[in-house]
């Protein structure tokens, strides 16, 4: 590993050097394609820096040892051999963290999907409740979220809402998401006090750019109808709700949120190219077979990863076995743990297969 991080370093310098060439400065394209580069090598290149810098200081202070010392400075000696050593430790476990392949989606915006699955109007109201938790998690990490498309009950839950994030980041915390989320609660219409079980399930996906994904004008059929709320009811008399039907895979996506027609076609757009690519990465998956999959994050929608619990205010991720006994702070957007949870289960799964950067 220490080959690769040098040959890392060698490279984040060489870049240094290319940023600094007028040439480079001149080309728009070459600048971009640098400076992201050095970028992605920053958090790994100032940590093995570091890493040799406390190696060094750790080497010069155990040859202090064979020195003749007084009790006291020895003591001294003994403890910043103490310190450096523990040092030198969690920098070659963050290092080995950093030095793991990168998800190369990790850093984009994501297209999520929730819609109430079983248990009809509760599940449609907790449909709502999770893009409330949802959106109050964007908020504090200083994400921005926009509705894209939304079909909602006459009691206000989604029986289906499509949203974005914008924002740094957003896929690697929010990719583990996918799946069926079960709640257990007293719904608001039952009159005998009974505990009903209900799931909404989640899909999260990348946001994918033209160049991404292409899709071909012949590809697509586009259709306008006119926008509907609660029920099924028009909401307006223009067409401006837009179907998009992508003809090679039969995928379909609708937006009827915005007033405009381009807006929407726009927005829809942006949903099958996400969906496309969900599709190729299933089939991808299905070639590996499941001993390939990971066990943290397997995508499958149908896969029962949480249970929410009102009862006993109680939050249950399966998938790792972590509880948490604080159920509205979790449904108002304090997901930090749960995701940290999740974020170093997968790295710890990696560490475990030996997947390293370069190797």
């Amino acid at each position: 590993m220490l080959d690769r991080l040098q040959a890392l370093a060698d490279r984040y310098e060489k870049l240094s050097e290319l940023l600094c060439d007028p040439d480079v400065a001149g080309d728009a394209k070459k600048l971009r394609e640098y400076s992201k580069e050095q970028s992605d090598l920053q958090e790994t290149y100032d940590a093995y820096m570091e890493y040799k810098s406390v190696s060094e200081q750790y080497e010069a202070a155990r040859a202090m040892q064979n020195e003749k010392l007084d009790d006291e400075m020895k003591e001294l000696v003994k403890m910043e051999l103490d310190e450096l050593s523990e040092r030198k430790t969690e920098l070659e476990e963050r290092i080995k963290v950093l030095m793991m392949p990168k998800d190369p989606n990790d850093d984009k915006n994501v297209i999520v999907e929730i819609r109430g699955a079983a248990g009809g109007d509760e599940a449609a109201l907790f449909a709502a409740d999770l893009y409330r938790m949802y959106s109050k998690f964007a908020d504090a990490q200083g994400w921005r979220t926009e509705v894209m498309d939304i079909n909602m009950n006459d009691l206000g839950g989604f029986k289906e809402i499509i949203f974005m994030v914008n924002g740094k980041g957003a896929y690697s915390k929010l990719k583990f998401e996918s799946g069926a989320h079960r709640v257990q609660r007293i719904p608001t219409t039952e009159s005998g006090g009974r505990i009903h079980t209900s799931t909404s399930t989640v899909a999260v996906m990348p946001e994918m750019e033209d160049f991404d994904i292409e899709i071909n004008d012949s590809d697509i059929r586009v259709d306008t109808f006119c926008s509907s709320g609660a029920g099924g009811q028009s909401v307006n008399t223009t067409k401006s709700a837009v179907r998009v039907t992508h003809i090679p895979t039969g995928i379909v996506a609708t937006c009827q949120d915005g007033k405009s027609q381009n807006s929407n076609k726009e927005k829809a757009l942006q949903v099958l190219r996400a969906r496309i690519y969900d599709k190729m990465q299933q089939e991808e998956m299905e070639k590996y077979g499941a001993e390939r999959k990971s066990k943290v994050g397997t995508g499958d929608r149908s896969e029962r990863i949480r249970t929410y619990n009102f009862p006993q205010s109680r939050v249950t991720d399966h998938r790792i076995g972590l509880t948490l006994h604080r159920l509205d702070a979790v449904l108002n957007g304090d997901m930090e743990e749960i995701v940290s949870a999740l974020t170093i289960a997968s790295q710890t799964e990696q560490m475990e297969k030996g997947e390293y950067a370069g190797a």
